[in-house]
């Protein structure tokens, strides 16, 4: 059979290389050059037009040939024609009237179905010239762009829009800022900084109302950094409960009100009904949810029995998402714009509105939900033999948390429900042994509060087998999705976890290099390598930093439309399916897998709801957009969870400023020491002006430092009693200092014990007190 002609006129030529221009003979189309003469107006409005570059007076003159008194005279034309509404600009860059300059600044004020919408900065509309909207075509290899985010672009016209392409992005202007309200012994307002990198507070042009104590939005005053800030909203008390969470969101920019079109959508969609005779009927078997006692929502459940023959069927259930946000919707675009919920101590900001993600999409025992079911086959191994997805009707037998589970199997309480789960959980452990993923042991903190929002304890948080259950059934049912979408040729969203780089390797390296540990970088790099260099530590304190190290060395995972396997997990293929309420990669999984499968459901009545819940043919076309969006939204969520996280803890402790703690040195540096209080995880600076009156110098590939006159020596892992020195809720900062008599470390690593001294120390032999926030400001 004849191979199709390709259609000339729809294709763009393909772009040559760089090699194949230098072999192959080039024809070299040039431009006619204008006439010499002062040239018509159309004659200037198509070279503005057609020129690659900014066209100013200068490039008009000399494309046109003009000298001396034609210059003066094309000037002159050039004003007559802007006072005409023919071209506007600069003298150095004109365009024509209604377009925009070849290279602009533009700022984003949406991120459209995933893709960065601008405007130009400097725009000043009125009634009949609303700015136009520009598509940005970002690069893959850049951060993904933000509402709010300026960059210098590369402008062009495409058909009936405009296209922009970022050279660069610009530092932000404008932008709010979030601080307390300071005042002097002058009466003269400051903002202080709510953000532990920023040093300075900046001065208050104008309060806005805002009283001392108050947290604000500010934004600049001025174009320059002298004219200061001014209120543009108040928040109120930076101590209240909820406050911490409220910085978090403000700083990041993270959207937290969903606008009343989407609330409606939302509303209308949780009102489909479940097509009965198109879902699998699963209501009769005893699925359970396993959650944390205070979840907000509850998107997986899980089934097993024995199938006779030593291995399981299984079951894990997940809401099925997909049903009611549906691609191209105005709930869609929402929550591809957040691309996660954000979980803090006080409150959720939700992917979804509520009335789906803790509503009708929330795995409630006792009530019919629609789930999307992976169905399992588990053999004696705790290997997947085979899977199946189908769209189902679950009616969840109940909604345990995860101690009550854990309770019921330690006490010998437990329904034929958990004792399945519990067993099948032992093929699947086995399993993952032999697999040996990396096991990194790392305590999670966890910050409750009582009824009036306040502090009640900060513990780390226990990890249970019941824990351990739920999670290895999670990833059999990712890698499921995974597989099932490779089988059907299918887009699939990955979550990927690359191996380490070579340069943090390295880095590795010359770590352990200071345990008298080695790491060789011939040999091949898994994750059970480093399993076995933490099973032969037996010193703890010891085995926490290289566990910790180890950590550092690690890439971020990411999603991505493009397989590289998942390093941790020491899995081939993984994908992200389980948890669609609050991700919206497992969204776009589950669409994918409605398409491979033919799980479509029936057309909801009327126009309000989008038709398809499968894949958007945008998305289908270029999945690598929206994972890198979603990606980014990921790291803006996690970022935003632990600050807030070290503010509580910070909070914690501002009691408690002048007690001593146990603390561990998690970093050194050449200002002072970073330690952590053992236990509870708040971080800390120890400022080397108050180890003592000597210099100390700091040696970077060991991570020492060393006090020239005593020999002291302070090296990462060292264990040291601190005082709180300080502990700024605000920023989440803490300030340790020696304790008089007890300042050197306690069992140091390695060599001789380094002498002890004596705990007196004195502040002033290098420089200002570190804790002044602006010059002349009162040392508090």
């Amino acid at each position: 059979m004849p191979l199709p002609q390709m259609a000339p006129a729809s294709s763009p030529a393909p772009r040559r290389s760089n090699a194949s221009s230098l072999r192959e003979p080039i024809e070299l189309v040039r431009k006619p050059k204008p006439a010499p003469g002062l040239p018509g107006r159309q004659q200037i409005l198509d070279f503005i037009q057609s020129s690659d570059t900014p066209a100013g007076k200068r490039e008009i003159a000399r494309a046109f040939g003009l000298k001396g008194q034609e210059k003066i005279a094309l000037k002159a034309l050039l004003r007559d024609m802007a006072d005409e509404g023919l071209i506007d600009g600069k003298r150095t860059a004109f365009h024509r009237m209604g377009g925009l300059p070849k290279v602009t600044v533009l700022r984003v004020v949406d991120t459209d179905d995933g893709e960065a919408i601008a405007i130009p900065d400097s725009w000043q509309p009125d009634d009949a010239t609303p700015p136009p909207r520009l598509r940005l075509v970002e690069s893959r290899k850049g951060p993904a762009l933000r509402v709010g985010d300026r960059v210098l672009a590369r402008t062009e016209e495409a058909g009936d829009g405009w296209c922009a392409y970022p050279m660069k992005k610009l530092p932000a202007q404008g932008e709010a800022m979030l601080g307390v309200v300071e005042l002097d012994g002058a009466g003269k307002g400051w903002l202080a900084p709510v953000d532990k990198r920023v040093r300075n507070a900046t001065p208050i042009a104008d309060l806005g109302g805002a009283e001392p104590g108050n947290l604000v939005l500010a934004e600049p005053a001025g174009r320059s950094p002298r004219a200061g800030v001014k209120v543009i909203q108040v928040l109120g008390d930076p101590l209240a409960p909820r406050a911490f969470s409220l910085i978090a969101i403000h700083k990041y920019g993270i959207p937290n009100l969903f606008g009343a079109e989407v609330l409606s959508e939302a509303e209308a969609s949780a009102k489909l009904p479940l097509s009965e005779d198109r879902r699998e009927d699963l209501r009769h078997l005893p699925i359970v949810a396993i959650d944390p006692a205070d979840a907000r929502d509850h998107d997986d459940a899980i089934w097993a029995e024995p199938d006779g023959a030593g291995g399981f069927r299984a079951i894990v259930a997940i809401a099925d998402v997909s049903f009611y946000v549906r691609p191209g919707g105005k709930l869609d675009r929402e929550a591809r714009k957040r691309g996660n919920s954000v979980y803090f101590p006080d409150r959720v900001v939700p992917m979804l509105p509520e009335v789906l993600s803790a509503n009708v999409c929330s795995l409630r025992a006792g009530e019919d939900r629609a789930a999307m079911a992976c169905h399992l086959e588990i053999d004696a191994q705790g290997k997947l033999k085979a899977w199946r997805f189908s769209r189902a009707i679950v009616r969840i037998s109940e909604n345990i948390a995860y101690e009550a589970a854990q309770a019921r199997i330690d006490e010998g309480e437990a329904d034929a429900s958990l004792s399945n789960l519990w067993a099948c959980w032992r093929l699947l452990e086995a399993a993952r042994k032999q697999r040996d993923p990396l096991e990194l042991e790392l305590p999670e903190r966890r910050v409750m509060l009582d009824d009036q929002g306040k502090i009640a304890e900060i513990a780390i948080r226990e990890w249970l087998d019941a824990h351990r259950v739920v999670e290895d059934f999670m990833i059999a049912a990712n890698v499921a999705a995974a597989k099932a979408l490779e089988s059907k040729v299918s887009p699939v969203v990955y979550r990927i976890h690359e191996p380490p780089s070579r340069e943090k390797l390295v880095a590795l390296r010359e770590y352990l290099d200071t345990f008298g540990r080695k790491l060789a970088l011939g040999q091949v790099i898994t994750p059970g390598l480093f399993n076995r260099m933490l099973k032969d530590i037996a010193d703890e304190s010891e085995k926490a930093l290289i566990m910790e190290a180890v950590l550092r060395s690690q890439t971020q995972a990411y999603y991505g439309p493009r397989n590289a396997g998942h390093f941790g997990l020491a899995l081939g293929s993984y994908a992200h399916f389980t948890s669609p309420i609050r991700r919206y990669a497992d969204l776009l999984v589950h669409r994918a897998l409605v398409d491979a499968f033919g799980l479509e459901q029936p057309r909801p009545a009327g126009g309000a709801i989008p038709a398809a819940t499968g894949l958007s043919d945008r998305d289908r076309g270029d999945l690598a957009r929206v994972s890198e969006a979603i990606s980014a939204a990921e790291r803006r969520a996690m970022e935003a969870e632990r600050e807030t996280i070290d503010r509580y803890v910070a909070a914690w402790l501002s009691g408690k400023v002048g007690e001593v703690f146990e603390t561990r040195i998690t970093g050194v540096q050449r200002f002072g020491l970073f330690a952590t209080i053992m236990g509870l995880g708040g971080d800390g600076l120890v400022p080397v002006s108050v180890l003592g009156p000597e210099r100390f110098h700091h040696d970077d590939g060991a991570h020492t430092l060393t006090g020239e006159q005593t020999g002291t020596r302070y090296a990462i892992g060292d264990r040291l009693p601190l005082r709180l020195a300080e502990a700024n809720p605000l920023t989440g900062a803490l300030k340790f200092e020696p304790v008089e008599g007890a300042g050197a470390p306690i069992e140091p690593r390695g060599g001789k014990p380094a002498p002890r001294r004596k705990g007196k120390y004195v502040v002033g032999q290098r420089g200002r007190p570190s804790n002044i926030r602006h010059q002349g400001r009162k040392k508090r």
